[in-house]
């Protein structure tokens, strides 16, 4: 009898062992913004976090406040034997990339950033299509017609953003002016709200009455102008309706976090799969958001229109222009 026991303790503890050894270990790069952006780094925060409770793997994270040191930060996770690695925004391409292939056998993903590798999965969306949908949106609602745009940085992601918003706000009203302005020209430009609110107070005071907002940590200021001047702002990559009600317009939401939660869901399944996979219109990876908090300021007539603009882009009698694709 006392040997039988001892045989089942032991199996017992066998179990508990390789329970733990198989546990889906997934290290999470945040940028700059920190998991506290209300934007696109809360979102991916949200989607894996949601992974740690649905999926029980074990979740690490780690905001990346010095751009050079991401790559270190890549292969501290590859070097620890994490399962996978995440890295959230365009300036974790070039880390991504040579981390990878340092480590073939440890999976990462990017989220706004191809990388072509066996091992590496890129999360691009169609953010100029969302942004038609908000520059819309923006026409319906302005009566000035003058409209405004802030962006972080002068790059190509936040130009695609620009160049849709503006296509769409002009496919509505076609004499309107779109105002665009970039906070700055480092990392720093993403978390400087003293600065982005000073570029949307000088945007208001210059006609335009809707303010787009895409600069990550940095909205803050674009909303604080907004509920100052009685004007409206829209929020990006996460729905930013709530932080300012009555002076948020709508959002334009990149699922972000279902983008990371399946990422990582995939991997613990072995449907792991390299490559890019595209977030559109036709996927509900980008959007407009109607909630409780902006439901007064979209009239009916507002939400039927742009509905129908959305059914068009998804049909391809709309063609949004992509700044990627510029000549």
């Amino acid at each position: 009898m006392m040997k039988s026991g001892l045989l089942t303790l032991s199996f017992c503890i066998l179990s508990v062992t390789s329970s733990f050894a198989n546990t889906l270990k997934v290290g999470l790069v945040l940028d700059k913004g920190g998991k506290d952006d209300k934007s696109f780094n809360s979102a991916a925060y949200a989607g894996a976090t949601k992974a740690e409770k649905d999926l029980k793997i074990e979740l690490k994270y780690v905001e990346a406040t010095d751009t050079n040191a991401i790559e270190n930060l890549h292969r501290s996770f590859a070097r620890k034997n994490f399962d996978l690695v995440i890295g959230i925004g365009f300036a974790q391409k070039e880390a991504v990339r040579k981390v990878a292939a340092q480590f073939p056998n440890v999976k990462f993903a990017i989220v706004d950033g191809e990388v072509t590798a066996p091992n590496v999965r890129s999360l691009m969306f169609a953010e100029h299509e969302g942004s038609f949908l908000v520059g819309a949106l923006a026409a319906m609602a302005s009566k000035t017609h003058s409209v405004g745009f802030v962006g972080g940085m002068d790059i190509p992601l936040i130009r695609r953003f620009a160049m849709g918003y503006a296509a769409g706000a002009k496919y509505v009203d076609p004499k309107i002016v779109v105002t665009e302005n970039y906070v700055g020209v480092t990392g720093e430009a993403w978390n400087n709200p003293a600065k982005s609110k000073e570029l949307a107070l000088s945007q208001y005071g210059k006609g335009a009455d809707v303010v787009f907002a895409c600069a990550g940590a940095s909205n803050s200021g674009v909303f604080d102008a907004a509920e100052d001047q009685k004007k409206f702002a829209i929020g990006v990559d996460s729905n930013q309706n709530w932080i300012k009600p009555g002076a948020i317009l709508t959002s334009m939401m990149k699922a972000v976090d279902v983008a990371v939660f399946d990422t990582i869901k995939d991997t613990q399944t072995g449907k792991f799969t390299a490559g890019i996979v595209q977030f559109g219109l036709n996927n509900n990876g980008v959007n407009y958001t109607l909630d409780k908090y902006n439901e007064k300021l979209i009239t009916p007539e507002m939400k039927k229109k742009v509905e129908e603009i959305k059914k068009k882009i998804i049909a391809g009698q709309i063609q949004v222009p992509d700044y990627y694709k510029k000549k």
